[in-house]
């Protein structure tokens, strides 16, 4: 998975490079997206899924593009970046997205929302994304033609004992009322977080709203808090190295080259430990943005900082307050909850 990601990347910077376009480096970038999708599918229902985070991740944006054409795109932005994590979590929840939730669908529009963009600047964002994303979803089945091709070697020509995994099936209740919780304190959360940074006049907002889905991708509260402290420790780390990268100030092939490694790492650790997944993405975010929108490394590095900050702790607010109740037990079903184990609150964030 992980050398699918970086020659996902790679391959469409590199051709960005040739033709001396390396402005368009964000668009390859977030169409490459895809190929982080569908670590737990096989076979076509990764590729179905690659194909709709394909589709979606373009359409993202494509959209920021847009909204960055007026000159209150960053006002606009917040409550159009609410939509789309709003719509983003209905559609994980119903495909059953890896990884979950619409937090790269927030990053690719509203990454590209907060930047200046002009007219011809959306044709190339549907070429450029939509090319990389593509590229991804090839990339991805070449990888599960190989494994096929080896199980067969492996079986003697025969084929692989049993059928085909299908992935994890569709969670049958995923538009219940569970899913559209999930989908409103999301866009929620977005919404206030925007708001906020806009409000106080940081440079970057979006990182505040991307930081404030992170940890309702749990859905308990505990798993919430774990993951808003691995995003904000995780950061912080990752700061530290992002200023040593901005130091070096790595240019060209050798920039590529840097932001491939730490698209590997990021892919290599994500599924270990989200924490040490970030010392990857945080530079890796830095970098991206800085190639499209130089800025002064300092003011880059405070800026995420503090708005991953602000992301976390309204993700979290949010996460808390609209918890699910849970119902006081009748002594009848205390009784019965103790003699059978069903008893016990549960609640379904």
């Amino acid at each position: 998975m992980a050398l699918r990601a970086g020659v996902s990347v790679l391959v469409p910077l590199l051709v960005l490079w040739a033709i001396d376009q390396q402005q368009w480096s964000i668009y390859a970038a977030f169409g490459a997206f895809t190929s982080l999708y569908g670590r737990n599918h096989v076979h076509l229902s990764r590729t179905r899924m690659q194909l709709t985070l394909a589709v979606l991740l373009t359409l993202a944006t494509t959209a920021g593009v847009v909204v960055g054409l007026s000159a209150h795109r960053a006002w606009l932005a917040v409550p159009a970046t609410a939509l789309v994590a709003v719509g983003g979590s209905l559609v994980s929840d119903a495909q059953d997205w890896h990884p979950p939730g619409p937090l790269f669908l927030v990053f690719a529009f509203a990454a590209r929302a907060s930047l200046p963009s002009e007219p011809a600047d959306v044709l190339a964002a549907v070429l450029v994304a939509g090319a990389s994303a593509g590229f991804s979803v090839l990339v991805g089945g070449a990888g599960a033609w190989w494994r096929h091709a080896r199980a067969r070697r492996a079986a003697g020509g025969q084929g692989a004992s049993g059928p085909a995994r299908s992935g994890p099936a569709l969670r049958r209740a995923s538009y219940g009322e569970v899913a559209r919780r999930h989908a409103l304190r999301n866009g929620l959360a977005v919404a206030i977080a925007g708001s906020l940074a806009t409000a106080v006049g940081i440079g970057h907002p979006y990182w505040a709203m991307v930081s404030a889905v992170v940890p309702l991708a749990a859905r308990d509260l505990g798993q919430q808090v774990t993951r808003g402290l691995h995003r904000v420790i995780g950061t912080g780390l990752g700061l530290g190295m992002a200023a040593v990268l901005f130091a070096l100030d790595p240019r060209g092939l050798l920039l590529i080259l840097v932001i491939v490694l730490l698209q590997v790492g990021a892919e290599l650790l994500v599924g270990r430990n989200y924490a040490l997944a970030l010392v990857a993405v945080t530079p890796l975010a830095l970098l991206m943005v800085h190639v499209v929108a130089p800025t002064p490394a300092g003011t880059l590095l405070w800026d995420r900082g503090l708005e991953t900050l602000i992301g976390v702790v309204i993700g979290l607010a949010v996460g808390y307050l609209t918890r699910r109740p849970v119902a006081a037990p009748t002594e009848a079903g205390s009784s019965e909850g103790r003699r059978t184990g069903l008893g016990r609150s549960r609640r379904v964030i």
